[in-house]
């Protein structure tokens, strides 16, 4: 076939639909960049873009524990703190001052009491002051819905993009899909995408009024806007989808042309760049424990080369911020009395980064069982919480109320009703599926939900529908027709007959009680507490302390 020429009428067409696009956005979204980022670069640091990435914040303010895997067992070093980040980006800054931008791929709002209490507002000051150049909205920032997550985002100087949420009932993205910055002499574009299946993972209130769709709907289009109109070098996605759908978008051919993906949303630690078929995927970790640092070579107007590390942020190495610090107390102090309030204590560590069964849930559920005296309790697999380490000295860790915050940072009430044990199979099959499915696009971001009273054995490389083995609750093989008491949190927004996403639930019932109530008093008849993996999930082809749903990789969580 001859080829085409470059003023040939299809090549004109195909640029002038292009640019026609690129036209109708408003200048936010058309991405108009000022003179002054177009001037030429003079620096002996001139062919060198650096990129620091933090993501899954979930709005920790200070100096924490956090959960290391080394030689097969567990390790905790204290890291994180915002003062101390903010130190070591100002470090890391200043060795490429002229080329360097600071990025945030999400559920930074949301996660601990301040932010949970101020809807998120006490945390835009801190998010300010880090100058970010770019930030992405997560899954968590509809949590305080819509309204107020567009007051949050608003108000953060950052540039905002996500290119696959519109306002429902029309074609209107809410925020521009994309964002470009000329660096070293060469123009960069970036396309957001945020984790389509948002309205499904959480109570489907925070969503309303918001539509989203796949990245894979636009991301092509995207891709050879920036490629062709805006003429940029180097495209990168930023997404908070989880490292399972990440690298099945690397491998999806509607991302040909992007150089890389810059995820997050699962809190994975990528430490060597997953090579996909069309982009390269990183993921840097979460509660402010570590950032990520991209530099790219570049040549000609294009990539050459680049190295990657993820660092953590060791408060030993990088001292307090003083205005940070400060702003952090000052976010703090209406509530520290009640914050610093301790609670109970226990003698195990209460972690949450294993995939099938934790330690901090286990906790949790064994409380809702303890008050409601259901068949079987229940908590959503969620991955927010950095652990609380036991101190060696004592042997036992005190459970603050700011803890309490921090694994339940939506104080939800708790829920009763009846279900049969077929329809508990069934819902078991689902939520595999939405933690292993083979299908990247349609993996849950979170991980398997997580119960008390029930013991449940399964293979995760098995088919959608034949994954659980077997079944037991309060130690009998499960019966299919009968009927089992179950108590787990309202997700707001759900019908009345839906509890964790199981339907049809019979006599559904609010109790009353919120959880933060339920774990307080369990806390306070049985401290110290000391929970741990007790095989109540089980699989045939992997560790009780599975550590990622991402397969078929090299990857490992450390």
């Amino acid at each position: 076939m001859k080829p085409t020429h470059p003023n040939s009428r299809r090549s004109f067409l195909k640029h002038a639909s292009l640019a026609s696009l690129a036209a109708s956005l408003p200048l936010s979204y058309a991405a108009a960049n000022s003179e002054e980022d177009s001037k030429s670069v003079t620096s002996d640091r001139g062919n060198r873009i650096t990129l620091l990435i933090t993501a899954d914040l979930h709005a920790q303010l200070n100096v924490h524990d956090e959960f290391f895997w080394e030689n097969d067992q567990a390790v905790y070093r204290k890291r994180g703190g915002l003062s101390h980040l903010k130190t070591m980006i100002d470090r890391l800054r200043a060795q490429n001052p002229d080329h360097t931008l600071l990025l945030d791929g999400g559920d930074y709002f949301h996660g601990h009491a301040v932010a949970s209490l101020t809807e998120g507002e006490a945390l835009i000051p801190l998010l300010n002051e880090f100058q970010y150049d770019l930030i992405l909205p997560g899954n968590w920032e509809v949590v305080y819905k819509k309204h107020k997550m567009l007051y949050d985002m608003g108000h953060a100087t950052a540039a905002k993009i996500c290119a696959n949420m519109w306002h429902e009932g029309s074609e209107e993205l809410i925020f521009p899909p994309y964002w470009t910055k000329y660096l070293a002499g060469v123009k960069v574009g970036f396309i957001g995408y945020t984790d389509h299946l948002t309205p499904k993972r959480q109570s489907p209130a925070y969503s309303k009024g918001i539509r989203f769709a796949h990245a894979d709907v636009n991301v092509a289009k995207y891709i050879q806007l920036l490629r062709e109109v805006e003429g940029c070098g180097i495209v990168i996605l930023m997404t908070h989808m989880g490292l399972a759908q990440q690298v099945g978008l690397a491998n999806n051919p509607a991302v040909a042309g992007a150089d890389f993906i810059i995820g997050a949303d699962t809190h994975e630690r990528i430490r060597v760049p997953i090579e996909g078929k069309y982009a390269k995927v990183v993921e840097c970790g979460a509660f402010g424990s570590f950032v990520g640092k991209l530099d790219i070579e570049v040549a000609d107007g294009k990539m050459k080369n680049y190295q990657y590390q993820l660092l953590e942020v060791d408060p030993e190495l990088y001292p307090a911020d003083k205005k940070i610090h400060q702003l952090v107390n000052d976010a703090r102090k209406p509530f520290a009395a009640e914050l610093d309030r301790v609670i109970g204590t226990t003698t195990t560590p209460l972690v949450r980064y294993f995939v099938m069964e934790t330690p901090m849930d286990n906790l949790i559920t064994d409380a809702i069982q303890w008050k409601f005296k259901p068949d079987i309790a229940l908590s959503n697999g969620f991955r927010f919480c950095q652990p609380l380490a036991v101190d060696p000295k004592t042997g036992k860790a005190a459970i603050t109320k700011e803890f309490l915050w921090n694994m339940l940072p939506v104080d939800s009430e708790a829920k009763t009703g009846k279900v049969t044990g077929k329809q508990l199979w069934d819902w078991l099959e689902k939520e595999l599926q939405n933690a292993f499915a083979k299908d990247p696009s349609k993996r849950f971001g979170g991980w398997f939900v997580r119960y008390a009273g029930m013991e449940v054995n399964f293979t995760i490389n098995n088919e959608f529908g034949k994954r659980v083995n077997r079944v037991t609750i309060g130690g009998q093989a499960i019966d299919l027709n009968k009927e089992y008491s179950i108590v787990a949190c309202e997700r707001e927004g759900d019908p009345d007959d839906t509890l964790c996403r199981i339907e049809k639930v019979k006599e559904p019932k609010r109790l009353g009680l919120l959880m933060h109530d339920v774990i307080e008093q369990y806390l306070k008849q049985h401290s110290p507490v000391a929970p741990k993996l007790e095989n109540r999930a089980t699989a045939t082809d992997f560790p009780p302390t599975l550590l990622t749903q991402l397969q078929g990789t090299t990857y490992e969580f450390r």
